[in-house]
């Protein structure tokens, strides 16, 4: 680690392995459009970074869920395909619309409200139809369907709006074989073509990252990977996609010290050493992503080889066993990464937090986490 980071901690993200994987993501999905979801900055990446890395890969198109994400990928020189999907009641259509964003449409409601003020901008609003399918979250109910596509024909007839898109959004894709997908692309099948016979023809998408591996009928004219472009495997039980972990936590040894047998670690002194021993301080603890529950259940790569956090995981540091091992103030500490040295992973940690790896690497971005991008053309 660089000097400037020695004192805290620091994610790394590597943009090739960024690259890599959207070129592996597109080349299973060979004659459909690629749109990277780079949405809650860029699952904790970057929003500019990844968008950029995605486009040089070949991507076709970008996804946020935000409309200030959206806009400020248009204000850092982000000129692509750009969609973004939920809003608040009340948002203000207007700034995306300048910037050419194209829109996400649920219900007649905010249908109206983006044609409106695409009109009152005299611009034409490019508009991706939402259908619920299943996931009961946003997308118009199906028994509502057919009012929104009327109201989309009756919108794009009167100029004010365009429908590239009908979309919707996989359950339990995660779940090879789960009775809900194939559920999931008869409804999206169905509402596809009540969009045609009202005259619409737009393209779809449907496949999400798990879909994009294992479900090659649902990948359509375009798909739509969100956690596999970081090398997060969705549907690891299928076997090894290629996928590479983009991020890396990383911080160093700010102390060492050796103990005697009987001396108690951290609060609570829920450990107790049996024999005298070497440890090393990480100024890394809750306030910097690391879980306290995480306490006495996790390791670290530190010196060549895994080591055991020891006593409870602090607001500000952790402890780690060294044994009779010798490590230095200054050594670099890898909380998760690739796993490609043995280290821990994003994945690991999910898995004994009883939780899933996007949990863990949107949370990891942090006041006192400075950020570093690596890779060829960074």
């Amino acid at each position: 680690m660089s000097d400037q980071h020695a004192h805290r901690a620091d994610l790394r993200i590597d943009v090739d392995a960024i690259r890599h994987n959207v070129g592996v993501l597109a080349a299973r999905a060979a004659g459909a459009r690629t749109m990277v979801i780079v949405k809650s900055d860029g699952y904790g990446h970057g929003t500019v970074t990844v968008a950029r890395a995605a486009l040089e890969a070949g991507a076709g198109q970008i996804g946020v869920a935000a409309l200030g994400e959206a806009v400020a990928l248009r204000e850092a020189g982000i000129t692509a395909p750009l969609m973004c999907w939920l809003y608040s009641r009340g948002d203000d259509f207007a700034p995306a619309l300048r910037h050419g964003v194209e829109l996400s449409a649920s219900s007649v409601r905010g249908l109206r409200e983006i044609a409106a003020t695409a009109a009152e901008l005299g611009l034409v609003a490019r508009l991706h139809l939402k259908i619920d399918t299943g996931l009961c979250r946003s997308g118009c109910p199906e028994a509502e369907w057919p009012n929104l596509v009327d109201e989309a024909a009756k919108a794009e007839a009167d100029g004010h709006v365009e429908v590239v898109a009908v979309w919707s959004h996989l359950a339990c894709a995660d779940e090879l074989g789960h009775p809900s997908i194939d559920n999931q692309a008869l409804r999206f099948r169905r509402a596809y073509e009540r969009a045609r016979t009202a005259g619409l023809g737009p393209i779809r998408h449907l496949a999400n990252s798990a879909a994009v591996l294992t479900r090659p009928d649902l990948h359509f004219e375009m798909v739509r990977p969100g956690i596999a472009v970081y090398g997060l495997d969705p549907v690891p039980q299928d076997g090894d996609h290629g996928l590479r972990p983009a991020m890396t936590f990383r911080s160093s040894v700010s102390l060492t010290k050796r103990v005697a047998a009987g001396e108690s670690v951290s609060y609570g002194h829920t450990w107790t050493a049996d024999r005298p021993v070497n440890l090393a301080l990480v100024p890394v603890g809750y306030a910097d992503g690391v879980p306290r529950t995480l306490s006495g259940r996790m390791s670290v790569w530190l010196a060549g080889r895994r080591r055991p956090v020891v006593g409870r995981v602090c607001m500000d540091q952790l402890v780690v066993l060294c044994d009779d091992d010798v490590v230095r103030e200054g050594d670099e500490v890898i909380l998760f990464g690739p796993g490609d040295r043995g280290e821990p992973t994003a994945a690991e940690w999910a898995d004994e937090l009883g939780t899933i790896h996007y949990e863990i690497v949107t949370g990891m971005y942090r006041p006192r986490v400075t950020r570093t991008v690596v890779g060829e053309r960074a």
